[in-house]
Protein backbone atom coordinates (compact mmCIF):
# COMPACT_ATOMS: atom_id res chain seq x y z
CA UNK A 1 0.00 0.00 0.00
CA UNK A 2 2.82 2.35 0.97
CA UNK A 3 4.66 1.56 -2.30
CA UNK A 4 1.52 2.31 -4.31
CA UNK A 5 1.05 5.62 -2.49
CA UNK A 6 4.63 6.62 -3.25
CA UNK A 7 4.12 5.80 -6.92
CA UNK A 8 0.96 7.92 -7.02
CA UNK A 9 2.73 10.86 -5.34
CA UNK A 10 5.68 10.63 -7.73
CA UNK A 11 3.33 10.44 -10.72
CA UNK A 12 1.45 13.53 -9.54
CA UNK A 13 4.70 15.38 -8.87
CA UNK A 14 6.03 14.50 -12.32
CA UNK A 15 2.82 15.76 -13.94
CA UNK A 16 3.06 18.98 -11.90
CA UNK A 17 6.70 19.57 -12.84
CA UNK A 18 5.93 18.90 -16.50
CA UNK A 19 3.07 21.41 -16.36
CA UNK A 20 5.28 24.00 -14.68
CA UNK A 21 8.02 23.53 -17.27
CA UNK A 22 5.48 23.98 -20.02
CA UNK A 23 4.43 27.27 -18.44
CA UNK A 24 7.91 28.73 -18.88
CA UNK A 25 8.62 27.38 -22.36
CA UNK A 26 8.40 29.87 -25.22
CA UNK A 27 5.33 29.13 -27.34
CA UNK A 28 5.93 27.48 -30.67
CA UNK A 29 4.86 29.75 -33.54
CA UNK A 30 1.49 28.82 -34.95
CA UNK A 31 1.37 27.46 -38.45
CA UNK A 32 0.96 30.20 -41.01
CA UNK A 33 -2.43 29.34 -42.43
CA UNK A 34 -3.68 32.88 -42.96
CA UNK A 35 -6.36 33.40 -45.59
CA UNK A 36 -5.36 36.54 -47.45
CA UNK A 37 -7.72 39.01 -49.06
CA UNK A 38 -4.85 41.06 -50.46
CA UNK A 39 -2.45 38.60 -52.09
CA UNK A 40 -2.87 35.27 -53.89
CA UNK A 41 -2.65 32.39 -51.43
CA UNK A 42 0.71 31.16 -52.75
CA UNK A 43 2.21 34.67 -52.59
CA UNK A 44 0.94 35.23 -49.07
CA UNK A 45 2.41 31.92 -47.94
CA UNK A 46 5.78 32.75 -49.48
CA UNK A 47 5.77 36.20 -47.87
CA UNK A 48 4.93 34.94 -44.40
CA UNK A 49 7.44 32.12 -44.63
CA UNK A 50 10.22 34.48 -45.73
CA UNK A 51 9.39 37.03 -43.04
CA UNK A 52 9.28 34.34 -40.36
CA UNK A 53 12.68 32.95 -41.29
CA UNK A 54 14.26 36.40 -41.32
CA UNK A 55 12.91 37.20 -37.85
CA UNK A 56 13.86 33.78 -36.46
CA UNK A 57 17.52 34.44 -37.30
CA UNK A 58 18.95 36.78 -34.66
CA UNK A 59 20.82 39.64 -36.33
CA UNK A 60 21.57 42.25 -33.69
CA UNK A 61 23.73 44.94 -35.30
CA UNK A 62 27.25 43.50 -35.50
CA UNK A 63 25.99 39.92 -35.84
CA UNK A 64 24.42 39.89 -39.31
CA UNK A 65 26.53 37.04 -40.75
CA UNK A 66 23.99 34.20 -40.46
CA UNK A 67 20.98 36.14 -41.74
CA UNK A 68 23.05 37.54 -44.61
CA UNK A 69 24.17 34.10 -45.77
CA UNK A 70 20.64 32.71 -45.49
CA UNK A 71 19.18 35.64 -47.43
CA UNK A 72 21.83 35.28 -50.15
CA UNK A 73 20.95 31.60 -50.56
CA UNK A 74 17.25 32.42 -50.72
CA UNK A 75 17.74 35.00 -53.47
CA UNK A 76 20.01 32.64 -55.40
CA UNK A 77 17.23 30.04 -55.26
CA UNK A 78 15.05 32.63 -56.99
CA UNK A 79 17.57 32.92 -59.86
CA UNK A 80 19.20 36.11 -58.63
CA UNK A 81 22.87 36.91 -59.02
CA UNK A 82 24.08 37.74 -55.51
CA UNK A 83 27.13 39.71 -54.42
CA UNK A 84 28.29 39.74 -50.81
CA UNK A 85 29.96 43.07 -50.08
CA UNK A 86 32.20 42.74 -47.04
CA UNK A 87 31.88 45.87 -44.93
CA UNK A 88 33.69 44.45 -41.92
CA UNK A 89 34.82 40.88 -41.11
CA UNK A 90 31.71 38.66 -41.09
CA UNK A 91 29.54 41.68 -41.86
CA UNK A 92 28.43 42.10 -45.43
CA UNK A 93 25.74 43.70 -47.56
CA UNK A 94 23.61 41.48 -49.79
CA UNK A 95 23.33 42.94 -53.31
CA UNK A 96 21.21 41.06 -55.85
CA UNK A 97 20.03 41.48 -59.43
CA UNK A 98 18.75 39.41 -62.33
CA UNK A 99 21.29 37.82 -64.66
CA UNK A 100 24.29 40.03 -65.37
CA UNK A 101 22.39 43.30 -65.31
CA UNK A 102 23.73 44.87 -62.11
CA UNK A 103 23.30 48.42 -63.48
CA UNK A 104 19.56 48.78 -63.10
CA UNK A 105 17.60 52.05 -63.06
CA UNK A 106 15.89 51.19 -59.74
CA UNK A 107 17.39 50.10 -56.41
CA UNK A 108 15.21 48.74 -53.60
CA UNK A 109 16.88 48.66 -50.20
CA UNK A 110 16.46 48.06 -46.49
CA UNK A 111 18.61 46.75 -43.62
CA UNK A 112 19.03 43.32 -42.04
CA UNK A 113 20.43 44.39 -38.66
CA UNK A 114 18.24 44.94 -35.60
CA UNK A 115 18.73 46.57 -32.23
CA UNK A 116 17.06 46.92 -28.84
CA UNK A 117 16.92 50.39 -27.32
CA UNK A 118 15.02 49.47 -24.17
CA UNK A 119 15.57 47.29 -21.10
CA UNK A 120 14.34 44.19 -22.88
CA UNK A 121 16.24 41.24 -24.37
CA UNK A 122 18.06 42.33 -27.54
CA UNK A 123 16.61 39.30 -29.33
CA UNK A 124 12.90 38.57 -29.09
CA UNK A 125 11.72 35.32 -30.75
CA UNK A 126 9.20 35.09 -33.55
CA UNK A 127 5.59 34.47 -32.51
CA UNK A 128 2.53 34.37 -34.75
CA UNK A 129 -0.88 34.81 -33.09
CA UNK A 130 -3.30 33.03 -35.38
CA UNK A 131 -6.35 34.49 -33.63
CA UNK A 132 -5.36 38.14 -34.00
CA UNK A 133 -3.20 37.71 -37.12
CA UNK A 134 -0.40 39.60 -35.40
CA UNK A 135 3.30 38.75 -35.71
CA UNK A 136 5.81 39.73 -33.04
CA UNK A 137 9.55 39.39 -32.62
CA UNK A 138 12.73 41.42 -32.83
CA UNK A 139 12.96 42.90 -36.31
CA UNK A 140 9.42 41.85 -37.22
CA UNK A 141 8.79 45.53 -37.98
CA UNK A 142 12.18 47.23 -38.16
CA UNK A 143 13.09 46.35 -40.75
CA UNK A 144 12.57 42.71 -41.73
CA UNK A 145 8.97 43.48 -42.65
CA UNK A 146 10.29 45.83 -45.33
CA UNK A 147 12.93 43.31 -46.45
CA UNK A 148 10.37 40.53 -46.92
CA UNK A 149 7.76 42.76 -48.57
CA UNK A 150 10.31 44.27 -50.95
CA UNK A 151 11.58 40.88 -52.09
CA UNK A 152 8.11 39.43 -52.65
CA UNK A 153 7.06 42.60 -54.46
CA UNK A 154 9.97 42.31 -56.91
CA UNK A 155 9.40 38.56 -57.36
CA UNK A 156 5.77 39.33 -58.23
CA UNK A 157 6.71 41.70 -61.06
CA UNK A 158 6.78 40.63 -64.67
CA UNK A 159 10.22 39.37 -65.69
CA UNK A 160 10.92 42.34 -67.97
CA UNK A 161 10.17 44.73 -65.11
CA UNK A 162 12.02 42.76 -62.42
CA UNK A 163 15.19 42.91 -64.51
CA UNK A 164 15.20 46.69 -64.02
CA UNK A 165 15.33 46.42 -60.23
CA UNK A 166 18.29 45.60 -57.97
CA UNK A 167 17.99 44.63 -54.32
CA UNK A 168 20.31 45.82 -51.55
CA UNK A 169 20.13 44.75 -47.92
CA UNK A 170 22.72 46.41 -45.72
CA UNK A 171 24.29 45.93 -42.30
CA UNK A 172 24.84 48.45 -39.51
CA UNK A 173 21.97 50.82 -40.29
CA UNK A 174 20.96 50.80 -36.63
CA UNK A 175 24.36 52.07 -35.50
CA UNK A 176 26.57 54.05 -37.84
CA UNK A 177 25.29 53.31 -41.34
CA UNK A 178 28.51 51.57 -42.35
CA UNK A 179 26.79 49.23 -44.79
CA UNK A 180 25.16 51.92 -46.91
CA UNK A 181 28.25 54.12 -46.70
CA UNK A 182 30.32 51.24 -48.06
CA UNK A 183 27.88 50.66 -50.90
CA UNK A 184 27.85 54.37 -51.72
CA UNK A 185 31.64 54.61 -51.72
CA UNK A 186 31.99 51.60 -54.06
CA UNK A 187 29.00 52.21 -56.31
CA UNK A 188 29.85 52.12 -59.99
CA UNK A 189 26.44 53.17 -61.18
CA UNK A 190 23.97 56.04 -60.73
CA UNK A 191 20.36 55.02 -60.13
CA UNK A 192 17.29 56.84 -61.34
CA UNK A 193 15.46 56.11 -58.10
CA UNK A 194 16.05 54.31 -54.80
CA UNK A 195 13.22 52.97 -52.63
CA UNK A 196 14.19 52.62 -48.97
CA UNK A 197 12.29 50.44 -46.51
CA UNK A 198 11.64 51.52 -42.93
CA UNK A 199 8.52 51.46 -40.70
CA UNK A 200 6.48 54.45 -41.92
CA UNK A 201 2.93 53.25 -41.16
CA UNK A 202 2.46 52.55 -44.89
CA UNK A 203 2.91 56.22 -45.75
CA UNK A 204 5.37 57.97 -48.04
CA UNK A 205 7.86 60.03 -46.08
CA UNK A 206 8.51 63.55 -47.40
CA UNK A 207 11.58 63.98 -45.22
CA UNK A 208 13.14 63.39 -41.84
CA UNK A 209 15.13 65.38 -39.30
CA UNK A 210 18.89 65.53 -39.36
CA UNK A 211 21.08 64.45 -36.48
CA UNK A 212 24.16 65.43 -34.55
CA UNK A 213 25.60 63.41 -31.64
CA UNK A 214 28.17 64.61 -29.14
CA UNK A 215 29.65 63.99 -25.71
CA UNK A 216 30.60 66.39 -22.95
CA UNK A 217 33.57 65.04 -20.99
CA UNK A 218 34.70 66.73 -17.78
CA UNK A 219 37.98 66.09 -15.98
CA UNK A 220 38.18 67.20 -12.35
CA UNK A 221 40.33 66.38 -9.34
CA UNK A 222 39.43 63.69 -6.80
CA UNK A 223 39.34 64.48 -3.07
CA UNK A 224 37.68 63.31 0.14
CA UNK A 225 34.10 64.58 0.28
CA UNK A 226 34.79 65.96 3.75
CA UNK A 227 37.29 68.37 2.16
CA UNK A 228 35.71 69.24 -1.21
CA UNK A 229 37.80 72.43 -1.58
CA UNK A 230 40.82 70.20 -2.14
CA UNK A 231 39.31 68.78 -5.33
CA UNK A 232 37.49 69.85 -8.48
CA UNK A 233 34.10 68.21 -8.89
CA UNK A 234 33.57 66.97 -12.43
CA UNK A 235 29.94 66.23 -11.50
CA UNK A 236 29.32 69.85 -10.47
CA UNK A 237 30.78 71.10 -13.72
CA UNK A 238 28.71 68.63 -15.77
CA UNK A 239 25.52 69.69 -14.00
CA UNK A 240 26.29 73.32 -14.85
CA UNK A 241 26.94 72.34 -18.46
CA UNK A 242 23.66 70.44 -18.68
CA UNK A 243 21.80 73.43 -17.26
CA UNK A 244 23.23 75.59 -20.05
CA UNK A 245 22.17 73.00 -22.65
CA UNK A 246 18.64 72.85 -21.22
CA UNK A 247 18.44 76.60 -21.67
CA UNK A 248 19.79 76.23 -25.22
CA UNK A 249 16.98 73.80 -26.08
CA UNK A 250 14.51 76.68 -26.01
CA UNK A 251 16.27 78.53 -28.83
CA UNK A 252 17.34 75.76 -31.18
CA UNK A 253 16.33 76.18 -34.86
CA UNK A 254 12.86 75.10 -35.98
CA UNK A 255 11.00 74.76 -39.26
CA UNK A 256 7.39 74.55 -40.38
CA UNK A 257 8.07 71.17 -42.02
CA UNK A 258 9.89 69.36 -39.22
CA UNK A 259 8.92 71.31 -36.09
CA UNK A 260 11.42 71.90 -33.28
CA UNK A 261 15.00 70.78 -33.10
CA UNK A 262 15.26 68.58 -30.00
CA UNK A 263 18.19 67.65 -27.78
CA UNK A 264 18.15 64.43 -25.77
CA UNK A 265 20.45 63.66 -22.84
CA UNK A 266 20.79 59.95 -23.52
CA UNK A 267 23.39 58.94 -20.94
CA UNK A 268 24.91 60.65 -17.92
CA UNK A 269 27.51 59.24 -15.56
CA UNK A 270 30.17 60.49 -13.20
CA UNK A 271 32.16 59.89 -10.04
CA UNK A 272 32.98 56.74 -8.09
CA UNK A 273 31.31 57.02 -4.67
CA UNK A 274 29.26 59.37 -2.53
CA UNK A 275 32.22 60.18 -0.29
CA UNK A 276 34.60 61.09 -3.13
CA UNK A 277 34.71 64.31 -5.12
CA UNK A 278 34.11 63.19 -8.71
CA UNK A 279 37.27 63.11 -10.82
CA UNK A 280 35.43 62.54 -14.11
CA UNK A 281 31.95 62.85 -15.58
CA UNK A 282 30.37 62.58 -19.01
CA UNK A 283 27.09 62.95 -20.86
CA UNK A 284 25.99 61.77 -24.30
CA UNK A 285 23.56 63.81 -26.35
CA UNK A 286 21.65 63.44 -29.61
CA UNK A 287 20.23 66.43 -31.45
CA UNK A 288 17.44 65.89 -33.98
CA UNK A 289 17.85 68.80 -36.35
CA UNK A 290 14.72 70.45 -37.78
CA UNK A 291 16.50 73.36 -39.45
CA UNK A 292 20.06 74.48 -40.12
CA UNK A 293 23.13 72.30 -40.31
CA UNK A 294 25.28 70.31 -37.86
CA UNK A 295 27.85 73.12 -37.99
CA UNK A 296 25.23 75.61 -36.86
CA UNK A 297 24.28 73.39 -33.93
CA UNK A 298 27.93 72.82 -33.04
CA UNK A 299 28.45 76.58 -32.85
CA UNK A 300 25.43 77.01 -30.57
CA UNK A 301 26.62 74.25 -28.23
CA UNK A 302 30.16 75.60 -28.04
CA UNK A 303 28.88 79.09 -27.27
CA UNK A 304 26.47 77.79 -24.61
CA UNK A 305 29.25 75.95 -22.77
CA UNK A 306 32.10 78.44 -23.10
CA UNK A 307 31.65 79.99 -19.63
CA UNK A 308 31.41 76.60 -17.90
CA UNK A 309 34.48 75.44 -19.79
CA UNK A 310 36.46 78.53 -18.74
CA UNK A 311 35.41 78.15 -15.09
CA UNK A 312 36.46 74.49 -14.94
CA UNK A 313 39.81 75.27 -16.52
CA UNK A 314 40.41 78.10 -14.03
CA UNK A 315 39.86 75.59 -11.22
CA UNK A 316 42.38 73.18 -12.71
CA UNK A 317 40.01 70.85 -14.54
CA UNK A 318 38.98 70.46 -18.18
CA UNK A 319 35.80 70.29 -20.26
CA UNK A 320 35.83 68.87 -23.77
CA UNK A 321 33.10 68.52 -26.37
CA UNK A 322 33.57 65.51 -28.64
CA UNK A 323 31.47 65.24 -31.80
CA UNK A 324 30.86 61.51 -32.09
CA UNK A 325 29.64 61.50 -35.69
CA UNK A 326 29.66 63.82 -38.66
CA UNK A 327 25.90 64.31 -38.60
CA UNK A 328 23.68 65.67 -41.34
CA UNK A 329 20.97 68.33 -41.80
CA UNK A 330 17.26 67.62 -42.38
CA UNK A 331 16.76 65.19 -45.28
CA UNK A 332 14.13 66.07 -47.88
CA UNK A 333 12.70 62.97 -49.58
CA UNK A 334 10.55 62.60 -52.67
CA UNK A 335 6.86 61.90 -52.03
CA UNK A 336 5.33 62.75 -55.40
CA UNK A 337 3.65 59.41 -56.15
CA UNK A 338 -0.13 59.63 -56.04
CA UNK A 339 -2.27 57.37 -53.92
CA UNK A 340 -0.16 57.47 -50.74
CA UNK A 341 -0.63 59.40 -47.53
CA UNK A 342 2.46 61.43 -46.65
CA UNK A 343 4.27 62.26 -43.41
CA UNK A 344 7.59 63.49 -42.05
CA UNK A 345 9.46 61.52 -39.38
CA UNK A 346 11.92 62.35 -36.62
CA UNK A 347 14.22 59.34 -36.85
CA UNK A 348 17.30 58.85 -39.00
CA UNK A 349 17.69 56.47 -41.95
CA UNK A 350 20.20 55.35 -44.55
CA UNK A 351 18.73 57.77 -47.11
CA UNK A 352 21.49 60.42 -46.72
CA UNK A 353 24.21 57.74 -46.68
CA UNK A 354 23.68 56.88 -50.35
CA UNK A 355 25.12 59.77 -52.34
CA UNK A 356 23.82 60.69 -55.77
CA UNK A 357 21.21 62.64 -57.70
CA UNK A 358 18.63 59.84 -57.72
CA UNK A 359 15.05 60.26 -56.59
CA UNK A 360 14.60 58.95 -53.06
CA UNK A 361 11.51 57.29 -51.62
CA UNK A 362 10.96 56.04 -48.07
CA UNK A 363 8.12 53.66 -47.22
CA UNK A 364 7.43 50.58 -45.14
CA UNK A 365 4.91 48.63 -43.06
CA UNK A 366 4.57 48.97 -39.29
CA UNK A 367 5.17 51.78 -36.84
CA UNK A 368 8.43 53.18 -35.50
CA UNK A 369 6.70 53.50 -32.12
CA UNK A 370 6.99 49.73 -31.52
CA UNK A 371 10.42 49.26 -33.11
CA UNK A 372 13.23 48.10 -30.78
CA UNK A 373 10.73 47.35 -28.01
CA UNK A 374 9.32 44.26 -26.26
CA UNK A 375 6.05 44.82 -28.09
CA UNK A 376 7.40 45.00 -31.65
CA UNK A 377 4.39 43.71 -33.57
CA UNK A 378 2.91 43.80 -37.04
CA UNK A 379 -0.46 42.87 -38.53
CA UNK A 380 -0.29 40.29 -41.31
CA UNK A 381 -2.56 42.48 -43.42
CA UNK A 382 -0.11 45.39 -43.15
CA UNK A 383 2.74 43.16 -44.29
CA UNK A 384 0.74 41.95 -47.27
CA UNK A 385 -0.41 45.43 -48.20
CA UNK A 386 3.21 46.55 -48.22
CA UNK A 387 3.91 44.08 -51.04
CA UNK A 388 1.29 45.74 -53.23
CA UNK A 389 2.52 49.21 -52.25
CA UNK A 390 6.15 48.40 -53.06
CA UNK A 391 4.97 47.11 -56.45
CA UNK A 392 3.16 50.40 -57.03
CA UNK A 393 6.24 52.40 -56.06
CA UNK A 394 8.52 50.42 -58.37
CA UNK A 395 6.17 50.71 -61.33
CA UNK A 396 5.63 54.42 -60.72
CA UNK A 397 9.35 55.15 -60.54
CA UNK A 398 9.97 53.24 -63.78
CA UNK A 399 7.53 55.53 -65.55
Amino acid sequence: MLFRSVILVLSSLTAYITAEQATFQLPRPAELSHESRILPASTSKELLSLHRKLVEIESISGNEDEVGHWLASYLESKDYTVELQEVRPKRFNVFAYKGKNRKTPILVSSHIDTISAFKVPPYWPYVYNKTSNIISGRGSVDAKASVAAQIIAVLSLEAAVAEKVSLLFVVDEERYGLGMQYFSDHAQHAYDAVIFGEPTEAKLVCGHKGILSFEVNVKGKAAHSGYPWLGVSANDALVEALEKLIQLRESLPWSAKYGNTTMNFGRIEGGLAANVVAESAMAKMAVRIAAGTPKVIEGLVINALKDVKAKVEDEGGALEINWTQEGYPPVNIDCDIKGFETITVNYGTDVPNLKGDHKRYLYGPGSIFVAHSAHETLKVEDLERAVKDFERLILATLK
